[in-house]
């Protein structure tokens, strides 16, 4: 798909909904006593395999216009199953801390590049518990056996919100309580959703608890505009001058939000509007008007809350005055595809000047639109976004080979840069 320069972006819009809420939303809603309504859920190739995943574990999910409800089978009701994740990783690290204490046997695979992906980091935490689990050289498929499970304390060597998740899902069905420590906060859906339920959580600066639980009750699950979905936007409209964008019904929640205080102090114009409560999370309005931005530096303590913006500060980096630098990702090596070298090897295809680091990389900035040209998605949505967005703001437009990767998590994306774009 070819992207072609756009002189401005303009409108009001809302992005669909937030990828990570709905997973757990489904995945919580499965495993509660009773009815579960997850209101206007993401529906993407992602979240429609956690779907297929609750269905085979024996849930009842039905859709119902924008919603979808669920019958919940218990904390301890899942059927054994087979269970293809596709391409969702956050399916695939979570589900095992609810399958392990359960009376049955599961299988999880994946698609290739899901099957490529580190799956260790989940799967020690949950032996450590007691729980009998098989990789393949580290990585998918997984082969579960429920057995019982006693609750610890694990400290994780790097922030997951996916880790922290699985350790404290299993803990729910573990005997004893159960304690994830933090080296830095990383997004708590999780923990909100499991309060939201009724499980006994117990939250500090950078550790959550949790107690075992004979059953959870969840009626209904808000789940709000997807802010990394927002993100493509918010930096495209920055980047563009004579741009001005309105974003409504966003989730803020402010783990999630780190890209908005970075574009902040390199001058960005973003308003937040009607700041609210949506159920357990925070969702607002957001206005963004073009900018001329500065250089900054994101060190380890930000990364966690702008892991998936990563990609697109790249490209604000690149039309910035100075050199921009990120430390302490070395997640971005472990997603879909090498981040990392994704980031700068499109970067450098659209005339930008990046370097990758062994934990980050380093962006020259020229303020000014980079060239363009023809850049590769590597079957990963957040750079086939990026991607997108270079194409927007670039002198001549660029051409994404697999571009129809951004079907992971937003699939009407293209139409609605579309819609915004006056050329």
């Amino acid at each position: 798909m070819r992207i072609a320069p756009v002189a401005r972006l303009e409108g009001h819009f809302a992005v669909p909904g937030d990828k990570s809420i709905t997973h757990r939303g489904l995945m919580l809603g499965a495993i509660t006593d009773g009815e579960t309504r997850v209101r206007d859920w993401l529906r993407a190739a992602d979240t429609e395999s956690t779907l297929n995943a609750v269905r085979a574990l024996g849930a009842s999910a039905e859709e119902d216009g924008a919603d979808v409800v669920i019958e919940g089978v218990g904390i301890r009701g899942f059927q054994s199953a087979e269970i293809d994740c596709g391409n969702a990783g956050t399916l695939a690290r979570l589900l095992p801390g609810l399958l392990a204490f359960q009376d049955g046997a599961f299988e999880l695979t994946g698609d290739e590049s899901l099957s490529s992906r580190p799956m260790q980091r989940v799967s020690k935490p949950l032996e450590l518990m007691g729980a009998q689990i098989e990789t393949t050289s580290g990585k998918l498929p997984m082969r579960i056996e429920g057995r019982p499970l006693s609750g610890i304390t694990y400290e994780l060597p790097v922030a997951s919100a996916q880790v922290k998740s699985a350790v404290l899902l299993a803990g729910l069905g573990a005997s004893g309580r159960t304690t994830v420590l933090e080296p830095l906060p990383s997004r708590d859906h999780t923990e909100l959703m499991l309060q939201a339920a009724g499980a006994s959580l117990a939250r500090r600066p950078n550790s959550v608890s949790v107690d075992p639980a004979r059953a959870l009750r969840l009626p209904e699950v808000e789940v709000p505009g997807d802010f990394s979905s927002a993100a493509p936007f918010i930096v495209a409209a920055t980047l563009i001058p004579g741009s001005r964008v309105t974003i409504h019904d966003v989730g803020l929640n402010q783990r999630r939000t780190g890209l908005l205080d970075v574009l902040e102090r390199m001058g960005a114009r973003i308003g937040v509007l009607d700041r609210r409560r949506a159920g357990a999370e925070t969702v607002g309005t957001l206005e963004v008007e073009h900018a001329a931005l500065d250089a900054t530096e994101i060190t380890a303590a930000e990364v966690p809350r702008l892991i998936d913006e990563l990609p697109l500060f790249a490209l604000v980096a690149a039309c910035a005055h100075g050199q921009s630098r990120v430390t302490g990702a070395y997640e971005l090596r472990l997603k879909e595809s090498d981040r990392t070298e994704a980031i700068v090897d499109l970067l450098r295809a659209i005339g930008a000047h990046a370097q990758s680091q062994p934990d980050g990389f380093t962006v020259q900035g020229v303020p000014a639109r980079p060239r363009g040209g023809r850049v590769d998605a590597r079957g990963d949505h957040r750079i086939a976004m990026l991607g997108a967005v270079a194409g927007a703001v670039s002198r001549d437009g660029v051409e994404i080979e697999g571009a129809e990767s951004v079907a992971i998590s937003f699939p009407g994306f293209f139409d609605l840069l579309d819609t915004l774009a006056h050329r």
